[in-house]
């Protein structure tokens, strides 16, 4: 189905951050939009309100008509819905065409310049970076996002003009092998998901197969400290980029009273005086990949500095809720070894001689099963380590698998302690903090405002 053809959209499980962001490109596209989701949320209810049916009990009573006919209906569903949902058999009885969200996205990728960031970690930062420089420059762009931008207040950016889409590349059950890139940022292949891939190997040649995707005439944008071998087609260019060397670099970096600025350093056009509106270190080299795409595809110098200025982040990505000389409070999504090192690295070059305590609830078994270790080693360059329960998601037990293990590795030198999720904010009333951090992609999120609350009253 072609999407000219389209003229009603039915999503099955419609209220995920990335199924969201595809609702609201084809309600900007003025077709009829609906579709079921599970629970009612903040997200849904915004949908709502922009013109999207939703309904929250699983009845093909409740399919609108005009996404009952299959020549111009496309019927898109999350992996995260059962084969047996009763709406989505209705489809597939009547044979209507159903695609991933992923398939969606790499149908934009074929109608428009697609503008990718994959990786491990960094890719929500990245791209959202990217889509902000590109958004504000003269050539804009459409923008699918894995998180939500402080900028906008959305996932999701529109342009009726710009021929770019900037897109999240998810390595999560191969969905990035649907894509077609124009051009490609690979930020890490730290080895994740082994629920999905089996081995490191594997994990590996998933991204090997994704730079053979891309586009003849485009561009692979790779970190220079990649185990992972590229395989691109004749005709990519291929440049290299990292914090502190490659094609793209950094350069004369200056972080100091809570500001970070550098020089860029590129093989097209050097641009001193990048300042970060977002003053984490770890945007430093996020922001020279955002950049180098953003230049290879006609952002000016000046764009460029103006974009890394505004740009304010993503929520729950080093989300800061206290800032002050008594308390910094701050949320994260990190939830792999790697990105968890790279937090704790970042609060230390920001906060040189002050205490730094995270609260990790650790995601999946499998993951932490696989990574224990691991997580031990990075979250010991904390001073205090708060563990919680493990997050199941879509997993159920494993025998042994719980967050002692991570406890039970953790350096001796570390401060440490285990309690139980629901006993967080006693713990915290109980408690001063200089630098806390609360870490994880699970629902210990959904307490960090009141977090902020409790310890803004120790401010008073």
């Amino acid at each position: 189905m072609e999407i000219k053809d389209i003229k009603a959209v039915y999503f099955v499980g419609a209220g995920g951050i990335g199924m969201s962001a595809i609702a609201r490109y084809f309600l900007h596209k003025g077709l009829v939009v609906a579709g079921y989701d599970k629970t009612p949320s903040a997200l849904t209810r915004q949908l709502e309100q922009e013109g999207m049916l939703i309904h929250y009990e699983e009845n093909t009573n409740e399919i609108p008509h005009a996404c009952r006919k299959k020549e111009s209906c496309l019927v898109i569903y999350t992996p995260a819905i059962p084969a047996d949902h009763k709406e989505l058999q209705y489809f597939r009885d009547k044979g209507f065409e159903i695609q991933k969200r992923a398939q969606v996205l790499g149908t934009l990728t074929r109608t428009h310049k697609g503008l990718c960031v994959a990786g491990t970690h960094g890719k929500t930062s990245t791209s959202t970076m990217c889509a902000h420089i590109m958004h504000q420059s003269h050539i804009g762009c459409n923008a699918f996002l894995g998180g939500i931008s402080k900028n906008y207040g959305t996932n999701y950016i529109l342009s009726n003009t710009s021929d770019f889409v900037v897109i999240e590349a998810d390595e999560f059950d191969r969905s990035f092998h649907h894509l077609s890139p124009w051009m490609t940022v690979i930020t890490a292949t730290d080895p994740d998901h082994l629920d999905i891939y089996g081995t490191k190997e594997a994990y590996l040649e998933s991204f090997r197969h994704y730079t053979e995707l891309i586009q003849p005439d485009g561009a692979l944008i790779i970190h220079t400290d990649l185990e992972m071998k590229p395989n691109v087609q004749e005709g990519v260019k291929t440049y290299t980029y990292s914090r502190d060397k490659g094609d793209f670099h950094a350069e004369n970096i200056l972080i100091e009273d809570g500001e970070i600025t550098f020089d860029f350093v590129s093989p097209i056009e050097n641009v001193t005086r990048i300042k970060l509106g977002q003053p984490i270190p770890v945007n430093i080299e996020n922001g020279v990949a955002a950049m180098a795409m953003a230049q290879l595809n006609g952002c000016t110098a000046n764009e460029l500095r103006y974009g890394m200025e505004t740009y304010h982040g993503v929520v729950r990505r080093f989300d800061f809720k206290i800032r002050n000389d008594k308390h910094v409070v701050l949320s994260d999504y990190a939830h792999h070894p790697k990105e968890i090192l790279q937090c704790a690295k970042s609060l230390k070059e920001l906060y040189k001689h002050r205490k730094i305590t995270v609260i990790f609830q650790p995601h999946l078994y499998t993951r932490t099963r696989d990574f224990y270790q691991d997580f031990a080693n990075s979250l010991s360059h904390f001073d205090e380590v708060i563990l919680t329960e493990i997050y199941p998601a879509r997993e159920q037990p494993i025998p042994g698998i719980t967050s002692k293990i991570i406890y039970d590795n953790l350096k001796p030198e570390v401060e440490k302690q285990i309690i139980r999720k629901d006993d967080v904010l006693d713990f915290v009333k109980e408690r001063d903090f200089d630098v806390l951090v609360v870490l994880g992609a699970g629902d210990l999120d959904n307490y960090v405002g009141q977090i902020a609350e409790i310890i803004e009253t120790k401010d008073q």
